[in-house]
């Protein structure tokens, strides 16, 4: 049965993108779609770190809240936003196939950030990629960098930073993939769970609506974020905490490697773990990434789990 669908999304220009991406694949399939647009808590303090203010799950709550109230049929998310647990009565669907989920290297003036002086200023809104940053280069200066995407181009072209380093998935999907310098490999700079998939996410109650929407599922990509994530949950699921998780296939088997820093020592060493499995099923993935959680407890991690002041 064919039926109107309503969009949640936030409103920058990427997460439009998103949207529109998702309502080309429902109306390929004969619905009909609509988009509500809408400003979330994380769009609206831009001068405070999100570690301070709750995290990413702040880009999130607004778009829940649609779903629940039914002024929204799905909501789409950037899946590296979405916090380990939701909320009750909502689930994710389908997890689409994912974009390049590695970090990229963007500069005026440096083609690569190994050629950066001593004490550059590079900017990044991550303390995921702040730390394993300074893992490589304990010199540079790294500074936050808030806003949506274009707003940081313009931070960086208006001479505020030496470099900045931003998922490459977004300046893809926005054609700014002339911007990139170099892309960080995930052996350099692992990527945060999620990174560079996208996930619907519905009530758990329409079930008609769950097996249309199932039909858009990636089981490739579906398996590997669920491990990522399966890793984060373990650890206490907070979406400040300095956890990259990257799963990759090799034939059937999958690869999970994850690195923990410390929120409260920059230079504390970081924290390594991985793990390949064959992997079938959600429940098989989600034993890989608690495994891999497991060796990070085993290295030390919870001295690291103490969230700053």
């Amino acid at each position: 049965m064919l039926i109107h669908l309503t969009i949640a999304t936030r409103e920058s220009r990427l997460a439009l993108w998103q949207a529109h991406h998702v309502r080309q694949l429902l109306q390929t399939a004969g619905h009909r779609v609509s988009i509500l647009g809408m400003t979330t808590q994380g769009d609206h303090f831009l001068d405070v770190s999100l570690a301070k203010i709750g995290g990413k799950g702040l880009f999130v709550k607004e778009l829940q809240a649609a779903l629940l109230d039914g002024r929204a049929d799905v909501a789409v998310h950037s899946l590296k936003d979405v916090p380990m647990d939701l909320p009750v009565g909502l689930t994710l669907v389908a997890i689409l196939e994912r974009e390049d989920p590695c970090d990229a290297w963007v500069s005026v003036r440096y083609s690569h950030w190994q050629a950066l002086p001593l004490g550059a200023v590079v900017g990044t809104s991550s303390l995921r990629r702040k730390l394993q940053l300074l893992a490589l280069r304990p010199d540079l200066d790294i500074q936050p960098l808030r806003g949506n995407l274009d707003t940081r181009l313009r931070k960086l072209d208006q001479g505020e930073f030496e470099g900045i380093v931003l998922a490459a998935a977004g300046l893809k999907r926005l054609g700014l993939a002339d911007r990139i310098r170099a892309v960080f490999g995930s052996d350099i700079l692992l990527p945060c769970a999620g990174q560079g998939a996208l996930g619907l996410e519905v009530r758990t109650e329409r079930v008609h609506l769950l097996e249309q929407l199932r039909l858009l599922n990636h089981p490739p990509t579906a398996l590997a974020t669920q491990a990522e994530r399966a890793v984060s949950r373990a650890l206490g699921g907070s979406c400040s905490m300095p956890l990259a998780a990257h799963a990759v296939w090799v034939e059937d088997q999958l690869h999970l490697r994850a690195v923990l820093g410390s929120a409260l020592q920059s230079h504390a060493a970081l924290i390594k773990a991985e793990q390949t499995s064959p992997v079938r099923t959600e429940a098989e993935a989600v034993a890989l990434g608690m495994q891999v959680a497991a060796d990070l407890h085993a290295g030390g991690a919870a001295h690291y789990l103490v969230s700053p002041p």
